[in-house]
C-alpha cells in the first residue's frame, strides 16, 4: 500500500472504499471548478463511480503500474494525485494531479508532487517524469515549472474538454537533473 508523509500537514495515501463517500462529496462540491479542466468530472455522479475508480487505481497499484492517491490536508481529503501508468521498459511516468479549490494556493501540490517524483526517481529507479496540462491552465502548469522541469513542447487538441479540445503544455524531467537541484 502506498503512503507518504510529505510533511507535518500533508500525507499521500492509497484510498479504500471507505474513503469513497470522502472524495465524492469533495468532487461534488467542486465540480464546477474542476470541471473547467477535468474531462472526467462530468461522469463522476455517484459514490459507486468513485468506488469504480478506487478499485481500477488498487488493480494499478498491484500490477505494478502505478499509483493513485489521495492527498490529506491536515487529515481532510483535499485532491488527488497518482501516475498514469509506468513504462518500465523505458523507466518513465507522468503523473497527474487536482486540488479542490479551497486548498489551492497552499503549496499543496507543489509539495505533494516533489514528494512523487523523490519516489520514483529515487525508490523506483525511473529516468523520465512528465507532467501534461492544458496550455491556458496557469495553475495546473505553474507546478512543473516551479519543480525546475523542461517545457518540451505542446500537443495540439491533446484532450476533448466536454465541447472543445484543448492544447496540452509537456513538461518533462530527468533523473540527472532533478538529482542535481533536489
Amino acid at each position: 500500500m502506498f503512503y507518504y508523509q510529505v510533511d507535518d500537514h500533508i500525507q499521500l495515501r492509497v484510498m479504500e472504499n471507505k474513503n469513497a463517500r470522502e472524495l465524492y462529496k469533495l468532487i461534488d462540491n467542486n465540480r464546477l471548478y474542476l470541471r473547467e479542466w477535468l474531462p472526467w468530472v462530468g461522469a463522476t455522479t455517484s459514490v459507486d463511480a468513485i468506488k469504480d475508480f478506487i478499485r481500477s487505481s488498487r488493480k494499478q497499484l498491484a500490477d505494478n503500474n502505478g499509483f493513485q492517491a489521495g492527498i490529506y490536508y491536515k487529515g481532510e481529503i483535499a485532491g488527488s494525485i497518482g501516475l498514469h501508468g509506468i513504462d518500465w521498459s523505458n523507466k518513465k511516468t507522468t503523473i497527474g494531479y487536482w486540488l479542490a479549490e479551497e486548498y489551492q494556493g497552499k503549496g499543496i501540490m507543489t509539495e505533494s508532487c516533489r514528494a512523487i517524483i523523490n519516489h520514483v526517481i529515487k525508490d523506483l529507479g525511473l529516468n523520465r517524469v512528465e507532467i501534461r496540462a492544458a496550455e491556458f491552465n496557469k495553475k495546473s502548469r505553474a507546478v512543473p515549472e516551479r519543480l525546475g522541469f523542461t517545457l518540451e513542447g505542446s500537443v495540439r487538441q491533446a484532450e476533448w474538454l466536454y465541447d472543445h479540445y484543448v492544447n496540452h503544455a509537456v513538461y518533462g524531467i530527468l533523473a540527472e537533473e532533478w538529482n542535481k537541484t533536489h
